[in-house]
């Protein structure tokens, strides 16, 4: 099962194009929302092919028809909400860097001690720091 997870991830992440979605969710999720979804179609119609490759989602695609339309939706809901989740993450420094340099000076970075304090300091936050913070799933 884990491994199936992995490869649903990887499967995942292959597929992406960088939509966005009003939530994010982190990968263990988005593996098991398309596990649940896609799973039986995978077993039926994909055993054979490598999840990690893009040969599952290929074999779907050649099996739509026999596909429910839930396995396809949740499959793109999961890529768009990993796809912001990571550029969340990647966009966090910037956007946060004022309350950083106010709330968080002297600080030393690492072990997650910049975060800390930003939760620490959260009533002088600006919202767009927390709404980032939240998409990248690191603050809930």
């Amino acid at each position: 099962m884990k491994r199936f997870l992995f490869g649903l991830a990887a499967l995942l992440l292959a597929g992406m194009a960088g939509s966005a979605s009003a939530q994010t969710m982190s990968y263990a999720e988005a593996g098991a929302l398309i596990a649940k979804s896609c799973g039986p179609s995978i077993e039926k119609f994909c055993a054979k092919d490598n999840l990690g490759t893009g040969e599952v989602r290929n074999c779907l695609m050649a099996h739509q028809d026999q596909v429910p339309q839930q396995c396809f939706d949740d499959y793109a809901a999961a890529r768009a909400s990993i796809s912001k989740r990571i550029a969340a993450q990647s966009d966090a420094w910037n956007v946060c860097n004022a309350n950083i340099r106010q709330a968080c000076a002297g600080v030393q970075p690492g072990d997650a001690n910049i975060l800390n304090c930003l939760i620490d300091a959260s009533k002088v936050i600006r919202p767009a720091c927390k709404s980032i913070l939240v998409d990248a799933g690191w603050w809930q």
